[in-house]
């Protein structure tokens, strides 16, 4: 039985002081922005999260110095008096896991201390008061948890769910309402100006300024908050309607008893996100289905439990094809490196599955690709006799492995290379196995043999 569940969480002691003193706080919130704790807590972030230079082509290792040359204190100086203007966002974009670009905006580095100071200082006063069902991007909160949130409400006989897509809801989000929200914990007007000019700020895109008249660019570290901000009052209207459901950032799935439930939810919630929210779902990739046909956050569920969904697995299969490509012209250890760094990071994440099965089976899948990239490596019959007599294979197998007409994948099934490249060499040779990931996940405390 696997030990996995919800960790209860409260706000920590910061927050806490934060919450309890919010009418001081909130007094002057642009002076605490400016504030040099909160602006070195925002550096040593932005410096954590590394990342590109934006469109002034300034590098994270290149700020300090700049910072050394007065260029904080003329920044501050525009602050202070309400004429510093961001400068707009790079667009790059990137692949998509299940295909397709995803449109990103970096800032300039400046620009994203300013936003993560920003962040830091409204987080305690919007983050306390969210939703419980609500779990991206906030402090103690996670896609696992709420994945297996959404198991828990599945064993409560909600059968059927009702997966919502939001069309493009980054691009989309309607700036006039998100300040409104704002502005119902926010009285500072400083700070609320600075927070519209970068929503305003536009994007360069292949060296054209375009205008932003609406949407807040992914890529800053302000834009979570924001988005956050804007979609509580969708987390607060299904739960006025006692609607069970989970969102994380913009993908949340609602759960139901009934196909004709879920029918009516999907209706009324595409007409109150159109309505008031002023945002598009994407009908076509909107549905009421069998919980074991939906996909939240990579992964489905049956009768109850936690499983990888199939594009998940197929597209794990294709990067783990591309680390293992018996042409990729590098050495194995840099190649074992990387697929091990893969699959760590994989596993991490989606072991909370209930696959303990899959894993070994995907374990025995890699076992024999990295035996075919090893093949491969060995290129000349007389090398592959060598390392296989090397490593214990007698020599007429050795001879016979050597010589065979055989591709290096039905070769990699062969007996003489199984032994050569045992599951106990490959792992003393850097292989990482997903069955002991997963049951590092499940059963921290107990020792993988």
């Amino acid at each position: 039985m696997s030990n996995l569940s919800i960790p209860t969480t409260s706000p920590d002691d910061y927050y806490r002081q934060r919450i309890d003193m919010q009418p001081a706080f909130n007094s002057d919130l642009f002076q605490q922005l400016l504030e040099p704790e909160n602006l070195h807590r925002a550096w040593r972030q932005v410096k954590a999260n590394k990342g590109a230079a934006g469109i002034d082509g300034m590098t994270i290792e290149a700020f300090p110095l700049w910072m050394q040359q007065g260029g904080w204190q003329r920044c501050k100086s525009l602050l202070e008096r309400g004429e510093y203007n961001p400068s707009a966002v790079r667009r790059v974009e990137i692949d998509k896991p299940d295909g397709g670009k995803r449109k990103l905006g970096i800032p300039n580095v400046i620009d994203r201390v300013i936003q993560q100071a920003i962040a830091q200082i409204l987080t305690p006063l919007f983050d306390p008061f969210f939703s419980a069902n609500s779990f991206g991007f906030r402090p103690n909160r996670n896609a696992k948890q709420a994945v297996l949130q959404v198991r828990d409400i599945i064993k409560q006989k909600r059968k059927f769910a009702v997966d919502v897509d939001l069309s493009k809801f980054f691009d989309r989000v309607n700036h006039d309402l998100l300040m409104t929200q704002l502005r119902i914990k926010v009285q500072d007007k400083r700070l609320l100006a600075l927070i519209g000019k970068y929503l305003r700020a536009g994007v360069m895109v292949n060296d054209q300024f375009e205008a932003s008249f609406e949407g807040v660019p992914q890529g800053g570290p302000l834009s979570p908050l924001l988005s956050n901000i804007m979609l509580d009052s969708l987390d607060k209207e299904l739960e006025s309607r006692g609607h069970k459901f989970a969102r994380y950032a913009d993908d949340f799935i609602i759960l139901v008893k009934s196909i004709r439930a879920g029918e009516r939810v999907l209706k009324s919630i595409t007409r109150y996100l159109a309505t008031k929210l002023k945002l598009v779902v994407n009908e076509q990739k909107s549905q009421v289905v069998e919980v074991g046909q939906s996909k939240f956050l990579g992964f489905t569920f049956n009768r109850g439990k936690i499983q990888w969904h199939a594009k998940t697995l197929h597209i794990f299969k294709q990067k783990m094809k591309r680390l293992t490509n018996r042409n990729w012209g590098v050495s194995m250890g840099y190649q074992l490196f990387k697929v091990r760094q893969y699959m760590q990071g994989w596993i991490n994440y989606f072991g909370i599955a209930n696959a303990y099965q899959g894993c070994v089976d995907l374990d025995h899948w890699i076992r024999r690709r990295v035996r075919m990239c090893y093949w491969r490596q060995w290129r000349k019959p007389r090398t592959k006799v060598q390392n296989l007599l090397k490593r214990g294979v007698r020599i007429q197998a050795a001879v016979a492995c050597g010589i065979t007409s055989k591709g290096p994948w039905r070769s990699s099934k062969t007996p003489g290379i199984q032994q050569a490249l045992s599951n106990e060499y490959l792992k003393k040779a850097g292989l990482y196995s997903l069955r002991d990931g997963w049951i590092a996940v499940h059963y921290p405390n107990q020792k993988v043999s």
